[in-house]
């Protein structure tokens, strides 16, 4: 089912009746990025993707971009689908406004994954990535996406599936240069308001990377989980930031041993 949200959101719903797993995407991306977890998840749960503001479908950001406002727009989704509680997952920027609904909303949760997200930089890699926004900025996504690319999955597989490649390429390239940059900026700005919340993020957790997502790391990944009261940290061998792409079936299986595990009856 495909439908829009009253503030234009742009949203698909698959599989069961319940109960709801919601995909929030990365920078750049859109909702249709999650078509290798929706097949596995569907015949389980109540599947919910959808497009940030500025990307895909949907509209651009009705104020200044920031993590409160991404969050403001995942509330708006369930409750255009009467959803009460559903188990978010979110990849990359969707992994830190996942953890910004936690903050603001853990009564609407009963599960959360944080997938290949970012955690407290050092001044050297938050400049690298301020680097990033500043040469979108000036040149538009087209100046950044080919290092992203590299960055995203291992020389193998972009070897041997160039069409997923030019795929990803194309989406974001699709995005709005006027736009795309003050969404970038998010990441650089939005990482200090989750570190070390209070209180702790009690809602059972997965938090998941590649073993090779330098950007986004295994010691990020052990130390946002450190800040929670229940998770559980998986690091997946081999793999770089895309990983739900590049090997599905590696990522989904912990990714539905633990949604399965903390399901609601």
């Amino acid at each position: 089912m495909a439908a829009i949200a009253p503030d234009g959101t742009r949203y698909d719903v698959d599989g069961a009746a319940a109960p709801a797993v919601v995909l929030v995407h990365g920078l750049g991306l859109n909702r249709h990025m999650w078509r290798w977890q929706t097949s596995a998840l569907a015949p389980r749960y109540r599947v919910v993707t959808y497009d940030l503001y500025g990307h895909g479908d949907s509209p651009p950001p009705p104020a200044p971009p920031s993590l409160s406002l991404f969050s403001d727009q995942l509330l708006t989704v369930l409750d255009d689908l009467r959803i009460d509680k559903a188990a978010v997952a979110g990849f990359s920027l969707g992994g830190m406004i996942a953890r910004r609904f936690a903050m603001d909303h853990p009564d609407r949760l009963w599960a959360l994954a944080v997938l290949n997200s970012a955690h407290r930089r050092d001044a050297a890699a938050r400049e690298a990535v301020q680097a990033r926004v500043h040469q979108a900025r000036r040149d538009g996504p087209q100046a950044t996406v080919d290092a992203a690319l590299q960055r995203w999955f291992t020389k193998p597989y972009i070897d041997s599936r160039p069409d997923i490649a030019d795929l990803i390429r194309t989406w974001v390239l699709a995005n709005d240069p006027a736009i795309y940059p003050d969404i970038y900026q998010v990441l650089v700005d939005g990482v200090d308001e989750l570190i070390a919340p209070e209180p702790p993020i009690a809602t059972p957790a997965l938090v998941m990377t590649g073993a090779e997502d330098y950007g986004n790391s295994p010691a990020m990944t052990h130390a946002i989980a450190a800040e929670m009261a229940d998770a559980l940290t998986v690091i997946l061998p081999g793999l770089r930031h895309m990983g739900m792409v590049e090997a599905p079936e590696a990522f989904n299986r912990p990714l539905m041993s633990f949604l399965d595990a903390v399901a609601p009856a």
